[in-house]
């Protein structure tokens, strides 16, 4: 499912920057719009999977490789697995600037938000512009009647949840995603947290959803300390699936002291962590 509103809008940025880094969490359909982009502008385009160890070895010497690049757009695809390529970027967005190519250089994707921002700040401040991606809204869907928005709101937005068979698949493809998230691509960031600890802590703010945060309840719960809570709330925010909604007040030093309100971003996810099925099963819940 390619979302025509997200290509146009990294196309336009892409004619705009040197360099275009579309974030969100897995799944939500980012590399499906970067191959699609691919697709369109054909010879001009190289798309690179660093998942991939055949892509990921014609990056050995990675200035070499992208100076025979240097006429193409280059896609990086999970540029977290080559945390040293952004130094070589900024060199190479510097060559084809001299050489009156002003924007349109590379187009990377990754899944952490807060990781891949320190690393490309740090590189290529002034050179790089950021799309975040989010699940599927209601206003992208063609036909959005009762029975697709009450389909959305069950489901979720990450395509392959709602675009299920049915709910029972759906459900089954949620459940597996979360575990997912938690036993292999929260450890690939390096995070050092227990798989069973950020499974309750995630089921924790599902049943805070929308409600303002007592980080002490939930460490107390947990057996952890506040700061450890408060570590595990800014995880969940890096990798997109929980917001948090800062306090408004004039005084702006309120703002910064009382505690937001918390949010699981999609809410498939969260009637999957509520353990809730069915469209029947979430109206008797108190959460709808």
């Amino acid at each position: 499912m390619v979302r025509r509103h997200l290509e146009n809008m990294v196309l336009k940025r892409l004619g705009q920057f040197p360099c275009v880094a579309l974030i969100g969490p897995r799944q939500v359909g980012k590399t499906t719009l970067a191959r699609a982009i691919a697709a369109n502008l054909g010879d001009k385009a190289l798309y690179l999977d660093l998942e991939n160890p055949e892509d990921r070895r014609r990056l050995d010497d990675p200035t070499a490789f992208l100076t025979t690049q240097n006429d193409k757009l280059v896609i990086l695809d999970e540029i977290h697995r080559a945390p040293e390529i952004f130094t070589v970027l900024r060199g190479q967005i510097d060559e084809r600037r001299r050489r009156g190519q002003q924007a349109g250089h590379f187009l990377i994707l990754g899944s952490a938000a807060l990781d891949l921002l320190q690393q490309s700040s740090e590189s290529l401040a002034g050179r790089i512009v950021y799309v975040e991606m989010r699940p599927i809204q209601l206003q992208e869907l063609p036909a959005a009647t009762p029975q697709v928005a009450e389909q959305l709101w069950l489901r979720g937005g990450f395509p392959s949840s709602l675009l299920s068979g049915d709910d029972e698949a759906s459900f089954v493809w949620r459940d597996a995603f979360i575990r997912s998230y938690l036993e292999r691509d929260i450890p690939q960031f390096g995070i050092r947290v227990p798989a069973e600890t950020l499974d309750r802590f995630w089921r924790m703010l599902a049943h805070s959803q929308g409600q303002l945060l007592n980080a002490q309840r939930i460490a107390a719960s947990l057996g952890v300390t506040w700061h450890s809570a408060a570590h595990y709330l800014d995880l969940m925010v890096d990798l997109l699936l929980v917001r948090k909604l800062q306090p408004w007040s004039v005084n702006t030093g309120k703002r910064l002291v009382k505690s937001p309100k918390v949010y699981v971003r999609d809410s498939g996810l969260l009637h999957r962590l509520l353990n809730l099925p069915t469209i029947h099963d979430l109206l008797g819940h108190p959460v709808a």
